[in-house]
């Protein structure tokens, strides 16, 4: 930003609403608890018996919610209303939520969703240290930055059952493998094809935000930012 300042460029940032966002991390953690991959995947082979793993109700899990700006809020919005205990943890709380420090939250919740920026204070942010410090058989919800996320920590959690699932629309080298057609490429992350195997694992790719109206307001946004720069050159 400064450089960009200091040769003439001028940096804007675009917003969108934050419901996209919001509405699909919801939509992962229920399909998370519901074994929502494995249930599909038997009734497309026509199995159609009864999963021996049940599902899990929102309104019996306590969820910590990783980061409260705009979808972190909204995510907090849409969960009231299933009943749960909702933790938070950030450091300018902005919502009606418990909060509580990141050791606690991970240690009290059955789901953690992360909507925190991605920083050099928050790269790897669920290291395999704090992995180790949540409660046995919880789900992570992933719909902010792959590299909040230490990858294979998260696979080792996966492999030896420490962790309950995860729902990822974002991941650690996803960088030209994401929004690409990739059916007959070589795939060369070695984590995304074992986290792709796994039944209890979601990966979708980075689409959260992928809506008519996130998209309406991105195009809207952009045009507003433009005439604002046009008028700030006219008046400079």
């Amino acid at each position: 930003m400064e450089y960009a300042a200091s040769v003439g460029i001028s940096v804007e940032n675009i917003a969108y609403s934050p419901d996209s966002v919001a509405d699909y991390t919801l939509m992962l953690m229920l399909m998370a608890v519901r074994n929502a991959k494995a249930t599909v995947r038997r009734s497309d082979r026509h199995d159609y018996r009864l999963n021996e793993v049940r599902g899990k109700e929102l309104r019996d899990l306590t969820i910590g919610v990783v980061g409260t700006g705009r979808i972190g809020t909204a995510v907090v919005e849409r969960l009231r209303g299933f009943g749960g205990r909702i933790l938070a943890c950030d450091r300018r709380p902005k919502t009606a939520a418990d909060y509580v420090s990141l050791d606690e939250l991970l240690r009290l919740s059955d789901i953690v969703t992360l909507h925190a920026p991605l920083t050099t204070d928050t790269h790897h942010l669920l290291g395999r240290q704090r992995i180790e410090q949540m409660k046995h058989g919880a789900f992570i919800i992933n719909t902010g930055r792959g590299s909040l996320i230490d990858t294979e920590a998260l696979v080792s959690a996966l492999e030896n059952g420490r962790l309950g699932g995860a729902a990822l629309d974002v991941i650690e080298g996803e960088e030209g493998i994401f929004y690409a057609d990739c059916r007959n490429k070589r795939i060369e992350s070695k984590a995304l094809l074992r986290l792709q195997e796994m039944p209890n694992v979601l990966i979708t790719p980075h689409t959260a935000y992928y809506t008519d109206h996130a998209l309406s307001d991105t195009v809207e946004n952009s045009m507003a930012n433009c005439l604002k720069f046009e008028r700030r050159n006219q008046h400079g």
